[in-house]
């Protein structure tokens, strides 16, 4: 089977790379450029939203990054990084608030919208505070977002808190710095790290 994936190492490409190197799987990677490939016919055919990462996994195709990392756990079963029964609930729940609640809020504040008290009942995700209680209070008492194991939802939202407390845009909550610790610990996260940051170098 062939996978491409197309990306950008200067965006949020980085998370579809990890979690190719978590999954251990083979890929041919497509470089894109923001202001020209990257809006060209060829790759619009791919992704109209004209944005990255994007896989190819023969002939079908999947964007957005929360849907590359449920989309791999599934393709690749040998690297265990699905859910069990068990985790189900955990690993959806926490994947899909990263990429909603979490993504709206942190864009927004970067931004500058803050949402005023009478509306935050009709913005998905009430208000930026609220959206890191009830991040900071899952990672109080559990190291992964399915308790003690690693899973591929921990990829997405492992991406979004280690970035977050690198550049401000969360909290440096100590439960925030050492889940962020132990996902920069692994193998796979530096591997996939070493491929972008050696990319961003050479363009730069």
């Amino acid at each position: 089977m062939t996978l491409k994936f197309y990306t950008n190492p200067m965006s949020r490409g980085q998370i579809a790379r990890w979690a190719l190197h978590e999954a251990g799987a083979d890929y041919d990677q497509v470089l894109l450029d923001y202001d020209s490939t990257m809006k060209a016919a060829a790759y619009l055919a791919v992704n109209p939203m004209g944005k990255v990462p994007a896989i190819d996994h023969d002939g079908k195709i999947v964007t957005e990054g929360a849907a590359i990392c449920a989309y791999l756990a599934d393709a690749f079963p040998d690297a265990g990084l699905a859910p069990t029964a068990d985790e189900r609930a955990d690993y959806y729940r926490w994947l899909f608030f990263a990429a909603g609640p979490l993504e709206s809020a942190i864009t927004n504040r970067s931004m500058g919208f803050e949402v005023e008290p009478d509306k935050e009942k009709t913005v998905g995700y009430g208000n930026y505070d609220q959206v890191v209680e009830a991040l900071g209070s899952k990672f109080l008492t559990d190291d992964y977002v399915c308790g003690a194991r690693f899973t591929m939802a921990d990829v997405y939202v492992g991406a979004q808190l280690i970035w977050g407390t690198q550049f401000g845009t969360l909290p440096g909550r100590d439960s925030f710095l050492a889940y962020a610790k132990r996902l920069t610990d692994r193998d796979a996260y530096k591997s996939a790290k070493a491929v972008d940051d050696g990319l961003i170098a050479a363009i730069g």
